[in-house]
């Protein structure tokens, strides 16, 4: 039986991941007149099934694969040490759990407030949910994502893993075949490999982790190649072969066997039957409709996606700020406009793929100067046995302003929130060269190529001290 309730909420929130729970912090802060949906499991994608499980699978596989440096450091007897899987996979679900249960605390004090179900919309302001019909004046879509797998792979059954069911695995198997090679693929195909996993990479692109520069690509690809084998640029086929019931993976000439296969096609949103064709505006061939990013506004009308669920950018600082921006507007009269932040992506492989400001494919038909460095010789990535990868840094010609970066570095997770926080600040290659570069760290490789880049811009004065060049010692350098 539908119960149609009579009153009209101020807000009504579907989805309560990362994006949903930052639209409640503000709606809450403004109006108690509202309701929390939230179809399946309460608790995050990131806590649950993303960020956090993955960098626990990330950090056992990294503290194992530094034994095959300690030889360098005249340390003995690595060769004995190994891995059971059993109790990584009992850590990663342990601390899994923490995460979960502290993204509930924030939703299990709402009592009445919250719904378990799966709702549609009927229009802008109404929403059919468990039988009955909910008004409000506006509505935020905070729906998410889940991992695209396509339809014929189904059948696979246990062999198949995604994200979704990787981290309940008591064991893995002995052999994957890792496919796409986007941040997802990249992160676990290594982490895998490092704990002892047979893994076969393929990407139908020869881009991997999110990367546009075609040399800092080739870094990467050479560096992860070192690990495991990698096959680009050939879409992968599926077939069940008939020995052990294992699977045939075929790219192009490339054919191997695994004991099952883990898909990392990326993330589709879940708009499925969501109802948006009840809004009254074009949808386009993804199924999605008009969103004004600076606002998180569908058209004209008293509804907001965000998040995951808008296909923008799936990364959880981006969720986190369009759940405030929705929440705000969704409670205020007037509607903000917000300058969103400057990109960042980062990949947490070993040695940190990142991309910050301006990719390289947006501005190869700008007038730019590139400044490069490379981790060879680089005095303390040498002492600490991380010396590989590369930087690219991006600039304008005529002024030097800092535009973009991407990198597959040491330590370029931190390399890329220094630069991001340059580039939003509109500095440029010699405001980052008058910074202090303490002797010896990773930074002064960065500093190397904004030295770079500098050396391609017009002369500065040598009262200046951005001009301070290079001793041209590694040990210095």
């Amino acid at each position: 039986m539908v119960r149609n309730s009579s009153e009209i909420l101020d807000v009504i929130i579907i989805g309560a991941g990362s994006a949903g729970l930052s639209a409640l912090r503000e709606v809450k802060k403004r109006t108690e007149r509202f309701i929390l949906i939230n179809d399946g499991y309460w608790g995050t994608t990131c806590a649950r099934v993303g960020c956090m499980p993955s960098k626990v699978l990330i950090e056992a596989a990294n503290a194992f694969h530094y034994h095959t440096k300690l030889d360098a450091f005249g340390i003995r007897g690595a060769e004995h040490l190994s891995v059971d899987i059993t109790q990584v996979m009992q850590r990663v679900r342990k601390l899994r759990d923490d995460f979960v249960n502290s993204t509930l605390k924030t939703t299990e004090a709402l009592a009445n407030r919250t719904i378990s179900g799966r709702a549609r919309l009927l229009g802008p302001t109404q929403v059919f949910i468990n039988n009955q019909i909910l008004s409000a004046k506006k509505i935020i879509i905070a729906t998410g994502s889940r991992p695209i797998v396509p339809p014929n792979w189904q059948t696979l059954g246990k062999a198949l893993l995604t994200t979704d069911n990787l981290f309940e695995q008591e064991k893995l198997p002995s052999s994957l075949a890792v496919i796409g090679m986007g941040p997802i693929g990249v992160e676990l195909a290594q982490a895998l490999s490092r704990l002892g996993i047979k893994v076969t990479g393929f990407g139908s692109h020869k881009l991997v982790g999110g990367l546009s520069d075609p040399y800092v690509n080739q870094v990467a690809v050479t560096l992860l190649s070192q690990e495991f084998p990698l096959y680009l640029g050939e879409k992968a086929d599926l077939a069940l072969g008939s020995k052990d019931n294992r699977l045939s993976v075929n790219a192009g000439s490339t054919t191997i066997v695994a004991e099952g296969i883990l898909a990392a096609l990326g993330r589709r949103p879940n708009i499925d039957d969501l109802g948006l064709e009840t809004l009254g505006v074009p949808l386009d061939q993804h199924g999605l409709p008009p969103v004004n990013l600076a606002t998180l506004q569908i058209a004209d009308l008293p509804v907001f996606l965000v998040g995951d669920a808008n296909n923008f950018s799936p990364i959880l600082h981006e969720a986190a700020d369009e759940g405030h921006i929705a929440g705000l507007n969704a409670t205020r009269e007037n509607i903000f406009c917000f300058k969103r932040r400057v990109p960042l992506n980062i990949v947490f492989s070993d040695p940190c793929i990142a991309t910050v400001g301006s990719r390289f494919k947006l501005l190869k038909d700008r007038e730019i100067v590139i400044g490069e460095v490379h981790f060879d010789n680089q005095g303390r990535a040498r002492a600490a046995q991380r010396n590989k990868g590369i930087i690219r840094v991006y600039a304008t010609a005529k002024s030097g302003q800092l535009l973009g970066a991407e990198m597959c570095a040491p330590a370029g997770e931190h390399m890329a929130h220094l630069l991001a926080l340059a580039i939003d600040q509109s500095l440029t290659v010699w405001d980052l060269l008058r910074m202090p570069y303490y002797h010896p760290v990773l930074e002064e490789g960065l500093r190397t190529a904004l030295r770079s880049l500098a050396a391609q811009l017009p002369e500065r004065n040598e009262s200046d001290l951005a001009t301070c060049g290079a001793f041209n010692a590694d040990a210095l350098d």
